[in-house]
């Protein structure tokens, strides 16, 4: 009767509260999830509403819905009979050894405030940093998304995004396409770059202004290289380039200029003649008359 008696003690003194507070936390854990992922989706639309640019609302709810989960876990220790006071020193004690320990994603983290901060690009916009050029297509917490042209998809940790120049193709409404020209040297330049000027004026999508500008850079062995330049919507400048390379070729090749080329003279050296045969100095001829006297 006194096992039974213990065990019945353990059981309702230990075993039943304890099981009753695992399965407070679960129902706390569950509920509770659902909540917070309810609340993200309502915020997410509240920002989406209010035009929020996407990038600080992708941002705001990534970290609403970490803060929240916190508060979860410390109200379910509360459940449980954890004290979180004590609990609270024991997380800022872990805290300091994972800060030393994963000091690079926490300066992930500190840069990704920045680059929301400060903004120099968003979600959409075509971008180069940290060696790699793409569509920026997310920005988190620890990591930047870009898809390349050829449709890779690259993740760059924002700490290197953030200390890397970052050349942003979007911000503007126009860029400025640069080619380049190199003519023989005789073609005449002014005809050529009358020629080219209103040739690639007539490209689809050109901006009348700034106008087609078409001008010497350099005299070379080649010839004259001709600097092309114009400028097109941000969103035409793919277009516009490609077109302004085959323009140049088809006006080189309806005017039927010379390919340049490099033209090397050939100058005969003359060869040296062979020495004359010189004349016996008087006194070979002197002691060669003794020699034939004393024979």
């Amino acid at each position: 009767m006194t096992g039974v008696f213990n065990y019945g003690i353990l059981l309702n003194t230990y075993l039943v509260p304890f099981g009753l507070k695992i399965i407070a936390a679960l129902a706390i854990w569950v509920v509770g999830s659902i909540l917070i992922n309810g609340f993200a989706r309502l915020a997410r639309r509240g920002l989406s509403l209010r035009h929020l640019d996407p990038t600080l609302a992708n941002y705001a709810i990534s970290t609403i819905h970490v803060a929240l989960r916190i508060v979860l876990v410390m109200a379910i220790l509360e459940v449980c009979g954890i004290p979180t006071t004590s609990f609270a020193a024991l997380i800022g004690a872990a805290g300091v050894a994972i800060g030393v320990a994963w000091s690079g994603l926490l300066s992930n983290f500190a840069a990704g405030i920045f680059l929301v901060v400060l903004h120099p690009f968003k979600v959409g916009d075509t971008i180069t940093a940290a060696g790699q050029t793409g569509t920026v297509m997310e920005i988190g917490l620890f990591m930047t998304i870009i898809t390349t042209d050829n449709n890779l998809r690259v993740y760059i940790g924002n700490n290197k995004l953030f200390a890397d120049n970052i050349i942003n193709y979007s911000v503007n409404d126009s860029r400025r396409v640069d080619q380049r020209c190199q003519i023989a040297g005789e073609v005449d330049p002014a005809t050529a770059i009358a020629l080219l000027t209103e040739r690639v004026s007539r490209i689809p999508n050109v901006l009348p202004t700034p106008a087609v500008s078409v001008s010497i850079v350099e005299f070379n062995a080649l010839g004259t290289l001709l600097a092309v330049r114009l400028f097109a919507a941000t969103a035409d400048f793919g277009q516009v380039n490609n077109d302004t390379n085959s323009v140049i070729a088809e006006t080189a090749r309806a005017a039927d200029w010379p390919a340049p080329a490099t033209y090397q003279i050939s100058v005969p050296l003359k060869m040296p003649s062979a020495p004359a045969a010189s004349s016996p100095h008087p006194i070979q001829l002197a002691d060669r008359a003794d020699r034939a006297t004393a024979t």
